[in-house]
């Protein structure tokens, strides 16, 4: 009002003093005239309105949008102040919600009263107005947390320092059973049970050091005695000096959750058992080897207390079966029983009908029907839960069956069923698989045998032809043209002497049997020498000695060493038809000595290149013009590898190859 003074009728107020006591208090008051113009207010009022009203000018609703407390909009003829003016009568308590032009919005409580002058003739209203948003804000905001408490998937509880529980939602009775009517006022120890009730002290002392605790995973009970997992997020309740006066607790209810823990670990287990299987019993080409996993792993997959394996090899009667693995269990479990016969329990599984799955076998029709036992013999590993799955060959005949055992009923379900048919059916596979490995270990033997025994027959005859060539040879003139022919027939017959000590070799080998002569010589003069007869033999091509060294001692077998140059040297010579030179060439290099043998010839494909030093391999594009029986690198390996040493190969198709070897340097020894 600037300088102007508040003042009010006389009718209003008895003297100044008293609006001057008014012009103070936190609530806003106004008077207005019979017209609604503002004829006095006071600071507070002021601070309501927005703005200072012009006195005598102004409506008492200043720039006012009004609403009711619902939020529809309320005609400035219903308001509080405007009733008052219409019928002369007091509006006591009104809730109105104003929106100011800056867009502030206030719950006021409206308290209009009418002025009258001294003739009793309506003169105006005095107005008290209590600005109430705080307290309907409040309200709002603990209607809403009250709503969310009530519709929480949550339980959530609160109870005072001494244990007593003071509030109880909706989700809390769900969960313990219990209504709010006959929980509030009891103990929190009603939920818990008595061997965690240390775990209340425990939160009981946090709480009151203001300390917050989140997620504690515990047990609690409910009305029923049941027993439920539970996670407990626990906060402080503070009044309003700060201090702690309860706790306030969300508890959820884990027990889906943990029993989805369990089955993913259960599941991730299962699965890394069944990875296992696949990775040992593909790789793996022993049957007892193969049986044995499966059986273990199975045992474990079911939760059975142990598990076997049976062969179903039947007698002539149709009657027994062999043990072949066992998990769980000490063999002599079953041995002293003899083995399973032909009855009505085993005979789904050796038939191949089936899967045979039982809760209480004991409880079985099929069981107990057969003599001397009736049922299981005394001192037999106890079975109540039985479960029995046949395992078949890639024919489809069964070849044997995985049976299963626990003493409780009702171990094995169907699960459990499948998962042992899924390894069953890869077990079936492996099985096959290592049955043909075994009939070609078989093969392989005899046929090394074979090569063994015809190899050593050869030699003697082919020994007698070269004498009698070599005899023919001397005897004719040089100019005879028969001469000709019995020199080219005995380079036939050093040939065929060669593959006849190869394969010699090659069985040697296998039996562990080729012989080696370590003694210290002069490696270089070795390979020099070696290289003289070699250039007279392979004439076609010229052999360059690259050799740094005039003189070098090494503690080998000389003659197993000059084998594999000469092979090495001769490969060479015969994958190179189009070249005209091989390199050999020496080097020291950390303490090795390393020999190479470089062609110019034909190369190998990088994929054969590994596959060059297998036994009888040879390379797939020489194979059909190139003579060999493939076991010359095979056999070179083999004595590099006596010496500690080491061979392999670099080449490019179609440029040529070069085969290295190193062979450790030792002391000669005097």
């Amino acid at each position: 009002m600037g300088e102007e003074p508040l003042h009010a009728p006389k009718a209003a107020f008895n003297n100044i003093a008293a609006w001057d006591l008014l012009e103070d208090l936190p609530v806003a008051v106004y008077t207005c005239d019979k017209h609604g113009c503002v004829t006095s207010f006071n600071k507070a009022a002021v601070k309501l309105w927005g703005k200072t009203p012009e006195a005598n000018k102004d409506k008492w609703y200043i720039n006012w949008q009004i609403f009711n407390i619902d939020g529809t909009p309320l005609n400035l003829e219903e308001t509080p102040t405007a009733r008052v003016l219409k019928y002369g009568k007091a509006v006591k308590q009104q809730e109105i919600l104003i929106k100011r032009p800056n867009g502030s919005i206030s719950y006021i409580l409206s308290n209009p009263k009418p002025l009258f002058d001294e003739s009793g003739q309506l003169t105006g209203v005095v107005n008290t107005l209590i600005d109430i948003t705080e307290q309907k804000n409040a309200e709002a905001k603990q209607g809403m947390l009250a709503s969310i408490i009530e519709s929480s998937e949550d339980a959530i509880v609160s109870k005072n320092l001494d244990g007593i529980i003071t509030s109880w939602n909706n989700a809390a009775q769900r969960l313990f059973g219990y209504t709010d009517e006959e929980i509030i006022g009891k103990h929190i120890t009603t939920l818990i049970p008595e061997d965690r009730y240390d775990e209340e002290e425990l939160i009981i002392s946090k709480i009151r050091a203001n300390e917050r605790i989140e997620h504690f995973e515990t047990i609690r009970k409910t009305k029923s005695g049941e027993e439920v997992q539970i996670s407990l997020t626990i906060s402080p309740i503070m009044n309003k000096a700060n201090k702690v006066i309860g706790a306030s607790k969300i508890i959820r209810d884990i027990g889906k959750q943990k029993k989805a823990e369990d089955r993913l670990q259960q599941y991730a287990e299962r699965l890394e058992i069944l990875n296992s299987i696949g990775q040992v019993i593909s790789a793996e080409l022993d049957i007892q080897s193969i049986l044995q996993k499966v059986t273990d792993s199975t045992t474990q997959l079911c939760g059975a207390q142990f598990g076997a394996f049976f062969h179903n090899l039947v007698n002539e009667q149709g009657e027994s079966y062999m043990l072949f693995t066992l998990s769980g269990a000490p063999r002599e479990a079953f041995e002293k029983f003899g083995m399973p016969r032909n009855t009505a329990v085993f005979h789904p599984t050796f038939s191949g009908e089936g899967t045979v799955r039982v809760d209480d076998i004991t409880k079985d029709p099929r069981y107990g029907k057969n003599a001397p036992h009736f049922g299981k013999p005394a001192g037999h590993l106890p079975v109540v839960s039985y479960l029995a799955v046949p395992v078949r060959g890639k024919s489809g005949e069964v070849i044997g069956g995985l049976f299963f055992g626990h003493e409780q009923p009702a171990r094995f379900t169907k699960e459990h069923e499948q998962l042992v048919l899924a390894v069953a059916a890869q077990a079936s596979v492996a099985l096959d698989n290592a049955k043909l490995y075994e009939d070609i270990k078989q093969l392989n033997e005899k046929k090394d045998e074979f090569i063994g025994l015809a190899s050593h027959e050869l030699k003697t005859p082919v020994t007698s032809l070269k004498g009698y060539l070599q005899i023919i040879a001397r005897n004719l003139p040089a100019d005879d043209r028969n001469k000709l022919l019995a020199n080219r027939a005995l380079e036939q017959v050093g040939r065929l002497t060669t593959l006849i000590s190869d394969l010699l070799d090659v069985t040697k080998i296998q039996t562990g049997k080729l012989p080696f002569t370590y003694a210290d010589y002069d490696i270089i003069k070795s390979i020099t020498d070696l290289r003289e007869i070699l250039q007279q033999t392979e004439s076609s091509h010229q052999i360059i000695l690259n050799l740094p060294l005039e003189r070098l001692i090494i503690h080998a077998d000389s003659q197993r060493i000059e084998q594999v140059i000469i092979n090495l040297v001769t490969n060479a010579v015969k994958y190179s038809p189009k070249g005209d030179k091989v390199i050999i060439t020496g080097a020291v290099i950390n303490n090795k000595l390393r020999i190479s043998v470089q062609d110019f010839g034909i190369g190998i494909q990088p994929d054969q290149l590994e596959r060059v030093f297998s036994r009888f391999y040879r390379v797939e594009n020489l194979a059909s013009h190139m003579s060999g029986l493939g076991i010359g690198l095979y056999i070179c390996q083999e004595i590099v590898n006596r010496h500690q040493g080491r061979l392999w190969v670099e080449s490019t198709y179609g440029e040529g190859s070069t085969f290295y070897f190193e062979l450790p340097l030792n002391t000669p020894t005097n």
